[in-house]
């Protein structure tokens, strides 16, 4: 057994793996890292499998100490990280001597980044994972749904693990205003048609609130003209069009069913760089149908077979 000893953390440093399914129809949301394409480059780094739990930092704040020798692995937002007192960039695995320290400061790219240990580090799995979802008060180290805390200790029992950097051609480019494809939904046409071209023809700001639930998006208003709606299931992704007009996508730890109508939802790979974007960063939508968020969902899939 090998231990990481957290000297410093915040709400927003959680345990996380690839979520929890099969369980909505109890009311029980997903959870899940929100970048998941990061998450698995720092599992891929270690040999791990792909979804194995590992820690989400978001926007730095996050400090541990080895208590043995051991190699670790770091992906997705560049979080200004150092070992002792030398930088650590992203998208690498690196050894942590008995007694060294990693800090992840604050942002310098990015929003969120992935630390994976060698099998991925221990908590209690509830209904199939161990993804922390505060609301819910399920998963985490101890199954209770509380966020990573000073003193507690990250467990990892495999130490087989080598150290290599993923290729500068594979890594995910965290564009200034990224282009987020979203799959056009059953209520698509009951917008007015001056709210579609907005939709589809301007610049959202991420809204301040923002959390794992989901991102408020500020812009032109959308006009919904159809008839109320009644409940139904919501996935990941979604993007919800409320009563002021402002666009809503909802995420890992989204309620399961809501009322307001849908623009569409966001595809898995659009979401991953919607995960790395700062409040006020700017984004827009692409309209795109299933078949081609399908085909591009398996060609980067492809990348770890």
């Amino acid at each position: 057994m090998k231990q990481l000893r957290i000297e410093a953390s915040t709400p927003l440093c959680q345990l996380q793996d690839a979520g929890r399914f099969g369980v909505r129809h109890l009311g029980v949301t997903q959870g899940g890292a929100l970048d998941w394409v990061a998450m698995h480059w720092a599992n891929w780094l270690l040999g791990n499998p792909l979804g194995a739990p590992v820690v989400e930092v978001a926007l730095g704040g996050f400090c541990v100490v080895a208590e043995q020798d051991c190699v670790l692995a770091l992906a997705g937002a560049d979080l200004d990280a150092w070992v002792d007192d030398q930088p650590l960039a992203p998208w690498r695995s690196f050894a942590l001597g008995k007694g060294q320290r990693l800090t992840l400061k604050q942002p310098k790219r990015g929003a969120r980044a992935y630390l994976a240990a060698p099998g991925g580090f221990q908590g209690k799995d509830v209904l199939g994972s161990c993804a922390t979802v505060v609301r819910e008060a399920l998963g985490g180290i101890d199954g209770q749904g509380a966020a990573l805390a000073k003193d507690q200790a990250l467990a990892f029992t495999s130490s087989k693990a080598t150290l290599r950097e993923l290729p500068q051609a594979l890594r995910p480019q965290f564009a200034k205003k990224p282009v987020l494809d979203l799959v056009i939904g059953a209520q698509i046409g009951e917008f007015s048609g001056t709210s579609l071209f907005e939709a589809f023809n301007s610049d959202w700001t991420l809204d301040s609130r923002a959390d794992r639930m989901g991102v408020r998006l500020l812009g032109p208003q959308l006009v919904y003209q159809g008839a109320p709606m009644i409940s139904e299931g919501i996935p990941l992704g979604a993007v919800q069009v409320p009563p002021d007009g402002q666009p809503i996508v909802l995420l890992n730890d989204r309620q399961t069913i809501g009322g307001y109508p849908r623009l569409g939802a966001l595809t898995p790979l659009a979401l991953a760089q919607l995960a790395q974007c700062m409040p006020g960063a700017s984004v827009r939508f692409r309209a795109v149908v299933q078949d081609e968020a399908w085909r591009e969902q398996q060609d980067y899939l492809n990348r770890w077979r």
